[in-house]
């Protein structure tokens, strides 16, 4: 059985933490505090130092936030799969970070992680809701990631297959620009009022 552990506890963070509790998995949940959700009662609460243990660890976090979180984790990170899950994006601006218009938030964490470490691309496309409800119009949540660890792929699949979420595979960590453009353009269609906030892109079969 797969186990996962989820840093932050947001409205995505809580969507994937749902996910892999209807998947079966071991789900912990770290945060500044432990204070559990009533949403997820079965799960395990540890604050930000504590040991991770999940195979999986998601980063359910800004961007921003990424350089604290490795402050704490960095040199425990190797052996484990990371999933970046972020959308850099400047508010002020809605345009993408200048540092990271030819690079992605996966390509950058990737270079400040142990070897040994894994980081793949996913869930940037979906929001919470469509999550949640496992449907995106009439469809099955399509969840697509990106990444060059074969292990951390099947797991990642297995995971969401379990919860009923169709998994596909959007090739290398490279293409995690191509998916963090997507991400990017679904928040502007969504903070410019041509979408919801809970809808988004789906992929037909």
């Amino acid at each position: 059985m797969t186990s996962i552990s989820i840093i932050g506890r947001g409205k995505m963070g809580s969507a994937i933490a749902n996910i892999a509790e209807l998947a079966g998995a071991h789900v912990q949940i770290v945060n500044r505090s432990a204070t559990p959700i009533k949403d997820h009662p079965h799960a395990t609460y540890s604050v930000l130092g504590d040991d991770l243990t999940g195979d999986l660890v998601v980063f359910a976090i800004p961007y921003g936030a990424y350089s604290s979180i490795l402050g704490h984790y960095r040199s425990r990170l190797g052996g484990k799969v990371v999933i970046d899950i972020s959308n850099p994006i400047d508010f002020m601006t809605y345009e993408q970070p200048a540092a990271l218009q030819n690079s992605s938030t996966a390509l950058e964490l990737a270079k400040q992680l142990p070897q040994d470490a894994a980081v793949l691309k996913a869930f940037n496309v979906n929001l919470a809701d469509t999550l949640i409800a496992r449907t995106n119009g009439t469809t099955t949540t399509t969840v697509l990631f990106a990444g060059d660890h074969a292990e951390g792929k099947i797991a990642l699949t297995d995971l969401l297959g379990a919860a009923g979420l169709r998994a596909v595979d959007a090739g290398p960590l490279q293409r995690s620009r191509q998916l963090e453009a997507i991400g990017f353009l679904q928040m502007v269609l969504a903070s410019s009022g041509k979408t919801r906030f809970e809808s988004g892109f789906t992929l037909l079969p």
